[in-house]
């Protein structure tokens, strides 16, 4: 099923697809066609006066079908089918980009694509966006469906040459052509449509027009139901029609393509959830994730043998040097990403502001680090959360008598406060309330402090607290955002799973961590392609930290943290810098 033979296929499944609009709508045209016979035969005497109880019967019954059936087909024309959240590009912002995709029509001989646009996605596909009300002309003469929309992943855009895009574009481009045909074209409206009104009746469910909503979905899904098959048949011949026609545009070159198409997609995933997600859920927003995934998938390259090669492709022409202004489509793109695997406002605010790649580390990885630090340390400064320490960890009490008061010993003895704890200033404290153990000096916010702690045992109740202030913290943030900014799009796609509690406090154990070692060791915040925040060291990447750090929120095991801690020169008992 290739060529000629998948565009028949593909007309002959639209034909089925329209017989079931037609059997529909006999459906509903019998009860008046009935009330007509019945009327007509009354009025000539040819039925007797004994019919009229059923003659008005049938008529009414006809009436309110005819209303049924004219309210459904209302609202499966005039319903808007769902539409790809995307970014225009307009042929004066694009040129070469249009001319490009004109003359790949051409010489596969099929409509050109009516206009470009851009998605944050590494797909690409035709969609009719302006589907057509009316399936004859002024005149009665069936009126020409219009050209779809030619919609590019935006990565590609980046991370493909010119010559690979061309080649990856034309099987995509010569699906133009049997959408074309009237048939297909009718079919596919007719579909869009009645999944436009199953929509609308899931969204209006309620109310006093819910049976309404109730019978036009189960109208709608029954005839959806029937045209499932023939839908899916009759995409899958126009498919192997245009890729039959692809065949004589850069056939070899399409096979590197496919590769890169597997390699941008692998980029674009790391990009955007190690890279992207931790900027979003703190208010900042990427504003040239497209330019990023040149960069994760060069170094990406460099790690991965499978990938090697890849890298010499850059010195050719890119793809994005088809756009006028590469840097403001970058930008579009990266807010929608954004809105759509976020759900972000459709515009600037205070709480919701782009961020360049240059001030990431200290914009995003370091505001990012000092935060979740100072809600580690609120969280030990919360009632409750303190966990007593066993006997022998206790430390030793030692008494100082100044020689002058060595009369008063007796009466020292027994005085709480009398002795001097040596260890410090909770130890003094201590001493001078009275308390007989204080494991925590409350604001002190050390690294020393949260490994005594959490070597205590105690971590499922810290990451429940932690897990309570997070939620109400981005509860807050929404509810605080300025209406000026628009409203939120709910996420169409959730990148990651949300965290579990013992997640967010490993995080928040490495926050404080990675603070201590930028405070008392000088290291810097640093952004890794592929893994997103990352600590540096004197220049270089330090990835060992997580086993430590899971050691001690797992086990309560802190002696593999302590000598990492040693190792880069943290100095556990200098407190560190929170926001």
């Amino acid at each position: 099923m290739a060529g000629e033979t998948g565009e028949g296929v593909a007309r002959s499944r639209a034909l089925a697809v329209l017989r079931i609009r037609s059997a529909a709508l006999t459906v509903a045209l019998l009860p008046a066609a009935a009330a007509v016979v019945l009327l007509v035969g009354g009025a000539t005497g040819r039925v007797g006066d004994s019919w009229d109880a059923l003659r008005w019967s049938v008529v009414g019954g006809a009436l309110v079908v005819l209303v049924l059936a004219g309210a459904v087909a209302a609202v499966v024309v005039r319903a808007r089918p769902a539409v790809s959240p995307t970014v225009p590009v307009a042929e004066s912002s694009a040129p070469d980009l249009y001319r490009m995709v004109h003359d790949l029509a051409v010489r596969l001989q099929v409509p050109t694509p009516s206009s470009i646009e851009l998605t944050p996605d590494c797909d690409s596909w035709l969609e009719d966006r302006r589907p057509e009300r009316a399936g004859a002309g002024r005149w009665g003469r069936r009126r020409e469906p219009a050209a779809p929309v030619l919609v590019i992943g935006s990565p590609f855009m980046w991370w493909m040459r010119v010559a690979e895009l061309r080649a990856l574009l034309a099987p995509v481009v010569a699906g133009t052509g049997p959408s074309a045909d009237p048939d297909i074209a009718a079919a596919r409206r007719f579909i869009r449509g009645l999944d436009a009104a199953a929509g609308v009746a899931a969204a209006r469910s309620r109310g006093v027009a819910r049976p309404a909503y109730a019978f036009l979905g189960w109208v709608a899904r029954l005839l959806l139901r029937g045209c499932r098959a023939h839908a899916a048949e009759m995409e899958r011949g126009v498919a192997a029609s245009a890729s039959e026609r692809a065949q004589a545009v850069d056939y070899g070159l399409r096979i590197v393509a496919q590769e890169q198409v597997g390699l941008a997609y692998a980029g674009w995933d790391r990009l955007l959830t190690r890279v992207a997600l931790p900027a979003w859920r703190m208010g900042r927003w990427p504003s040239r994730l497209d330019a990023g995934v040149v960069a994760a998938l060069t170094e990406l390259s460099r790690r991965d043998r499978l990938a090697e090669g890849f890298e010499s492709r850059l010195g050719e022409r890119p793809a994005c040097d088809l756009l006028e202004e590469p840097g403001s489509v970058d930008e579009a793109a990266s807010l929608l990403a954004a809105r759509l695997f976020h759900g972000g406002p459709e515009d600037h605010c205070p709480d919701w502001s782009p961020v360049d790649w240059d001030s990431y580390p200290e914009e995003v990885v370091d505001r990012i680090w000092r935060s979740e630090a100072a809600l580690l340390i609120r969280v030990l400064d919360e009632p409750g959360s303190a966990v007593p320490r066993p006997e022998r960890d206790r430390p030793a009490v030692v008494t100082v008598r100044p020689a002058e008061h060595a009369e008063h010993a007796a009466g020292a003895e027994g005085r709480p406060g009398a002795g001097l704890l040596m260890g410090g200033q909770a130890a003094r404290q201590a001493a001078a309330t009275g308390a007989a153990d204080l494991p925590d000096e409350l604001g002190r916010a050390t690294i020393a402090r949260v490994i005594d702690r959490l070597s205590r045992g105690g971590s499922e109740e810290l990451a429940a607290r932690i897990t309570g202030h997070v939620a109400r913290e981005e509860a807050a943030r929404e509810a605080n955002r300025s209406p000026a900014a628009g409203t939120p799009l709910a996420p169409v796609y959730q990148l990651l799973p949300p965290r579990t509690g013992r997640e967010l406090l490993t995080e928040h154990v490495t926050a404080m961590v990675c603070c201590a070692a930028v405070d008392t060791a000088g290291a810097t915040a640093g952004l890794d392609w592929l893994d997103g925040p990352a600590l540096l060291v004197n220049g270089v990447r330090r990835a060992d930290l997580a086993w430590p750090v899971l050691r001690l929120v797992e086990n309560g095991d802190a002696a593999p943290l302590r000598s990492w801690l040693t190792a880069v020169g943290v100095r556990l008992e200098k407190p560190v810098r929170l926001v």
